[in-house]
Parts: structure tokens; C-alpha cells; sequence
């Protein structure tokens, strides 16, 4: 499958709301040229923004963008990314998730980091991750009960059960994409505190991050379990999202027309 054909049908089959990000970390000088020179759609930041916000134009609109640490606002994210050194400014921002300075402190030499070397981050909807070459991560933004299918394809085509997730303060995407970069493993998280307010999310979305190197295997699953159900991958056979599928498809819950 192609990447447009994975985005297509991750779109149709769990009524997506936005496009699945294609996350890629940039530490080689040469690819980054070689991207820079081949990608005709590359935008960047006009002033500093936070990792979340560089999403949302991959995600909503479609876009490519490329960041560096200048372009950068959040200093979660740069602490994340490697593009920022342990100090008392990190501390005095966990204060409020922590319950004394001792814990803060713990809290975020806790947060994985990059390795050393990050020139840049891109990301784009997963229908223009070709132009990476390879994909790092997949972030999605869904609601839950498209994050417990992603969870499900991925387990049954993975071999894994049950499912470890790692859920930290005021990193959710930066720090939630790190952690599937470092150790190659699905994530399900929620959103930070300030997300909805920062208008990064509007419905309430959990984070769902998969390693690039397992998205093409999730949407195998995903289609043989179509194949094998004989419909929707949500719904009852025949019947549209949400169709019939509403406690468990029980044929108590019925109704009849008063004026038939």
C-alpha cells in the first residue's frame, strides 16, 4: 500500500476527523537537504509556535511543514526534542502537575529525549510522507473509539497484548511522539491540559502514535478484519458509521414507527 492509499482508508473506515500526521525527525544533513530541495511544498512557521500547532496545519489543511528549534515556542517540546538542557525553568513549569519540587524535578528528567543532533521536524498529512522517504511516527488525533480500533489492528498485527502506554505531563504530543520514536512502540495518551484551550484540539481527542515502520501492517489488519466481518470495520455489516452497533447490537434496543 501506499501512503495515500493507508490515508485513504484510515479515513474512510474510522471516520477519521483530521489526517493521520506523518512525523519524520531530521538528524543527516544530506537528507535534509535532499528534502528541502525536492519537497516544492515545504512551510515553516512565521513566528515561533508550539509542536502541537505545527500539526494542526498537517492535519487540518493538509500541509507540509518543517520546523526548527527557532521556530519553536514550547519549551516542553524543546526539552523533548534535545534543543533544550535541564534547568530550573523546566521545574518551575511542572510545579502544578507535581506535588512538591523533589517530584517536579523527577518529573522531567523522566520525559524521553531526543538524542543530541536534531537539525529539524517535519510533518505532513500521511498521503505526502513519500517526500520523507521513511516515517518515524504516525500521530492521529481521534476520539476514543477510533483509538481503540487503531489499538486492536495494531495488537493483532503486531502480536502484542496487552498494550503499555506511557502518559507524562505537559508532553503529550512532543513528548508522546519521542517516546514511539525511542522505543518503537504504540502510544495512547491523552491531551495535554491546555490543548482544547489552545485551540490545538476541539473535540476532546486522545493521542494515538504509532511507529512509521508498523503503519503499513495496521492497515493490513484493518483490511482483512473488513474482509472478515463483511462490512464497516466499526459497524454491523451493511449498516454506515454508527449504524446499528449501539450495545453491543442488542435486539432489545428496537423502535416502531407510531403513525405506520
Amino acid at each position: 500500500m501506499t501512503y495515500g492509499e493507508m490515508q485513504s482508508l484510515l479515513m474512510h473506515e474510522l471516520h477519521l476527523y483530521h489526517f493521520p500526521i506523518a512525523v519524520h525527525f531530521f538528524f543527516d544533513a544530506a537528507e535534509l537537504e535532499a528534502f528541502k530541495r525536492n519537497c516544492g511544498e515545504i512551510e515553516s512557521p512565521l513566528k515561533p509556535l508550539t509542536f502541537c500547532q505545527w500539526e494542526v496545519a498537517a492535519r487540518m489543511q493538509g500541509k507540509i511543514i518543517y520546523g526548527e528549534k527557532r521556530d519553536l515556542s514550547c519549551h516542553s517540546a524543546r526539552y523533548c526534542f534535545g534543543w533544550k538542557e535541564f534547568d530550573e525553568t523546566e521545574i518551575a513549569g511542572q510545579i502544578k502537575y507535581a506535588g512538591n519540587r523533589e517530584q517536579a524535578e523527577r518529573f522531567v528528567r523522566s520525559k524521553p529525549r531526543l538524542p543530541e543532533g536534531l537539525l529539524g521536524v517535519a510533518v505532513a498529512p500521511l498521503a505526502k510522507a513519500g517526500v520523507f522517504g521513511h516515517v518515524d511516527t504516525v500521530h492521529f488525533y481521534c476520539d476514543p473509539m477510533q483509538a481503540y480500533s487503531l489499538a486492536v489492528d495494531y495488537m493483532a498485527a503486531v502480536g502484542v497484548h496487552p498494550l503499555q502506554t506511557s502518559i507524562m505531563t505537559n508532553s503529550s504530543a512532543c513528548g508522546g511522539n519521542v517516546w514511539t520514536y525511542l522505543t518503537g512502540q504504540f502510544n495512547l495518551l491523552p491531551a495535554c491540559s491546555g490543548s482544547y484551550a489552545a485551540g490545538k484540539t476541539e473535540r476532546n481527542e486522545v493521542n494515538v502514535i504509532v511507529p512509521g515502520r508498523r503503519i503499513g501492517e495496521v492497515c493490513e489488519r484493518l483490511m482483512e478484519r473488513i474482509e472478515e466481518s463483511g462490512g464497516s470495520s466499526f459497524a454491523r455489516p451493511g449498516d454506515g458509521f454508527p449504524g446499528a452497533d449501539i450495545c453491543k447490537n442488542c435486539p432489545l434496543i428496537a423502535f416502531r414507527r407510531l403513525n405506520a
